[in-house]
């Protein structure tokens, strides 16, 4: 464990969302959905935002440029391999960032180095010159040896010095494929602190992947032996079983300050808000028991912690709800609750409002409470998560639906659109009710746009339940989505998918070839 000390010792925190998370399989974000998540760390206060790979493509240049042009507060770093093209794009897309980073790395395990078929003096000298290169175009420069955690001790002091000595300000110590444990973790920390020259004149950083459910404790046991950038995720978003979880992290110190006396810069209220926009545009949903933000991280049914929690919260409470920006209280909403109870109960719930959107949900609310008993907390998440989607009237708005299912088929839809000011009618069939309604979207709108996910959760209990359905369609490697929520299961498809099409209209016109 760390010395107790009189001054707390900072703890960077670095966001890796925009980039590892969304290289989760499915995970792909549009570009305004980008920038409203990096927007909304920012103000959370992540010291580092990881916007993006700009090589990539040409929407990772244009989401990682974008962000740093608007980007206030945060860091904003884009990723390039040991390549010169990969670094002189990451710094032509950050350049604009009133604070730039470049990350570069390179594989330097034995597992690694096999695949550019480098030996040790070989890749020792492409990291020389491609750090010497990132540092000659920028002053904030972290290197990145990927599988650090199965690379030799010896070669990785070796190769971590010569990256000092070329440039890099931020060493990270990336455990890639999620081998290591928290020992090992610490240890490793340890031994470059010790045997690397410049060690002490630099901050290492730890990127711990999740495979064996132990990236958390390995990134605070990074910490804990002098680490002091962690990089993380929103919901532990990333590949195969993720990254580590930056509400985790954060709150993990916050609560254990006593045995972690460390402090990071980020308001933990904003915390539940942002879980919830990266799981809505990913189309990752949080398992229920997921860590500070599962829906069940706060909920108690067994009859003694009810009655402990009745008698005082911190029986069974390590922290307040509040402090992820939840609401103290689940209050429910209906039929007769007025405007401002609304604005009150979305604010506690950490949305923010003017009176033209508030105008546009409290209708929404009052549809949805004439079918509904009880409103909870979470119908009203779905109800903002459909209503800052679309603030505003789109190209193409479903108008009216019915649909004949069952054990006899064809099962068909009777759908109606509207087209700007012109409504669309059609009976379609199809392989089920939903089959049946896309076919009529399809016949009204024809396209050649592919289904890569349709995903159905149930919003709230019962069977008055709000479904939250999410789709997303590709068309020439332009991936959109759509997202809606209605007690009709078939009715939130239907609106999913022409919401995914509003989007897609909006890729072809922004990506059309000017006259």
């Amino acid at each position: 464990m760390a010395p107790m000390t009189n001054q707390k010792d900072r703890v960077l925190i670095f966001d890796t969302t925009l980039r590892d998370g969304e290289q989760s399989p499915g995970a792909t974000m549009t570009h305004d959905e980008k920038l409203e998540i990096a927007e909304m760390l920012d103000d959370m206060g992540v010291d580092i935002i990881e916007a993006g790979f700009p090589i990539a493509s040409e929407g990772d240049f244009a989401a990682v440029s974008d962000i740093a042009k608007r980007s206030k507060n945060s860091v904003i770093c884009g990723l390039a391999r040991a390549k010169p093209g990969d670094i002189e794009r990451a710094f032509e897309a950050v350049k604009h960032a009133n604070l730039p980073r470049i990350h570069t790395f390179i594989g330097t395990s034995p597992q690694h180095r096999a695949i550019p078929n480098l030996d040790m003096d070989q890749m020792a000298e492409v990291i020389h010159t491609t750090v010497s290169h990132a540092r000659n175009l920028c002053d904030n420069i972290q290197w990145s040896p990927m599988d650090a955690t199965r690379t030799e001790d010896d070669y990785l002091c070796r190769v971590v010095e010569i990256a000092i000595k070329a440039g890099a300000t931020t060493i990270n110590i990336p455990d890639t494929v999620g081998y290591t444990a928290p020992a090992e973790s610490a240890d490793l920390i340890r031994m470059l602190l010790e045997r690397v020259p410049g060690a002490d004149e630099i901050t290492f950083a730890t990127h711990c992947h999740n495979d064996l459910g132990m990236a958390t404790a390995n990134a605070l046991a990074a910490v804990d032996a002098g680490a002091r950038q962690i990089e993380c995720t929103i919901n532990g978003l990333g590949e195969r079983a993720g990254n580590t979880a930056l509400e985790e992290v954060v709150m993990a110190i916050k609560v254990r300050n006593d045995i972690m006396p460390y402090e990071t810069g980020i308001d933990s209220r904003q915390i539940m808000n942002l879980s919830r926009k990266v799981a809505a545009v990913s189309g990752f949903p949080v398992q229920y028991n997921k860590a500070i933000v599962g829906k069940n991280a706060f909920a108690h049914e067994s009859g003694i912690h009810q009655d402990g929690m009745l008698k005082s919260a911190d029986t069974f409470e390590i922290m307040r709800p509040e402090d992820i920006g939840l609401s103290e209280t689940s209050i429910v909403m209906g039929k007769h609750s007025g405007r401002a109870a609304l604005r009150s109960k979305l604010e506690n719930l950490g949305f923010d409002l003017g009176d033209n959107q508030l105008k546009d949900v409290f209708v929404r609310f009052k549809e949805l409470a004439d079918r509904k008993k009880e409103v909870f907390d979470d119908d009203l998440i779905a109800l903002m998560n459909v209503s800052t989607a679309n603030p505003s009237r789109e190209p193409m708005e479903l108008s009216s639906l019915s649909v004949v299912c069952g054990t006899e088929g064809p099962q068909s839809a009777d759908l109606a659109m509207r087209f700007d000011d012109e409504i669309k009618s059609v009976k379609a069939t199809g392989d089920g009710p939903v089959d049946a309604v896309f076919n009529a979207i399809k016949s009204l709108f024809p396209h050649d746009a592919r289904l890569q996910l349709y995903q159905v959760h149930a919003v709230t209990e019962g069977t008055d339940a709000q479904a939250t359905v999410s789709v997303r369609l590709e068309e020439n490697g332009k991936i959109v989505t759509g997202q809606s929520s209605d007690t009709d299961t078939v009715v939130a498809s239907a609106k999913a998918y022409i919401a995914a099409l509003n989007n897609l209209l909006v890729r072809r016109t922004k990506s059309a070839p000017d006259a």
